[in-house]
């Protein structure tokens, strides 16, 4: 079930959106302004954000370039009063996926919804998201809280391991299945597994030494968790 943010400062556009997309069977979670915008974000990212274009203590396209320069990729559906040429431009070179023009019927904005996952589920299949962490499988690049981060072949495909079974318990002989398939002299005793992922903590983590992102689970394995900070 995809989960859709909505923002808008009106609570009775709020509650029509809620109830129509929940119908439509989206997950959907409520935000009036730029401020609860981002402390949602900052706790869990959604699947996509429908966001209006004015709000009390911001400007929607302000929020919209902010994620993008944050390299947070999250699609966003813009709404609107603002029906001119130039305002839909703006919109979309903001960061925008999308601009829809209001008074509208919830129908139309539900279809648009379910071809902009679409759209963004074909390009998942090349880019992985977790977190502040984003990487684009097919040129091997890694950007952390928007910088690049170089890794290893063995660290790329360790995160890449990760973020593919996150929130799970990764054994040791897991990950050496995974990873070291032809390397029969890598038991699992092997302190191999653990040095690699010290060094891939080195380069993700905002501290090594207390990470956010690789857990250990003592005497099992590593569990990935997208959603600490």
């Amino acid at each position: 079930m995809a989960l859709i943010l909505v923002v808008d400062d009106d609570p009775d556009i709020l509650k029509v959106l809620k109830a129509n997309l929940e119908i439509a069977g989206f997950e959907v979670a409520t935000a009036t302004n730029c401020a609860e915008t981002w402390q949602f974000i900052n706790k869990r990212i959604p699947d996509l954000i429908v966001l209006d274009l004015m709000l009390p203590d911001g400007d929607g396209m302000d929020l919209c370039r902010e994620l993008r320069k944050r390299h947070i990729s999250i699609p966003v559906i813009m709404l609107t009063a603002r029906d001119g040429i130039s305002d839909r431009v703006l919109g979309l070179e903001s960061g925008a996926d999308d601009y829809v023009v209001k008074p509208f019927e919830a129908i139309e904005l539900v279809a648009r919804i379910k071809a902009c996952l679409r759209r963004t589920s074909l390009e998942s299949l090349e880019r992985l998201r977790a977190g502040e962490i984003v990487v684009d499988v097919p040129k091997r690049m890694v950007r952390v809280r928007g910088k690049r981060v170089d890794l290893t072949p063995k660290e790329f495909e360790l995160l890449c391991l990760f973020i593919n079974h996150r929130e799970k318990v990764l054994t040791r002989d897991f990950i050496r299945n995974s990873l070291w398939k032809d390397n029969k002299k890598l038991y699992s005793w092997s302190r191999v597994i653990d040095v690699h992922i010290q060094h891939l903590r080195s380069k993700i983590e905002k501290d090594p030494s207390n990470p956010k992102y690789i857990i250990t689970i003592p005497g099992v394995g590593y569990r990935f968790m997208p959603s600490k900070r």
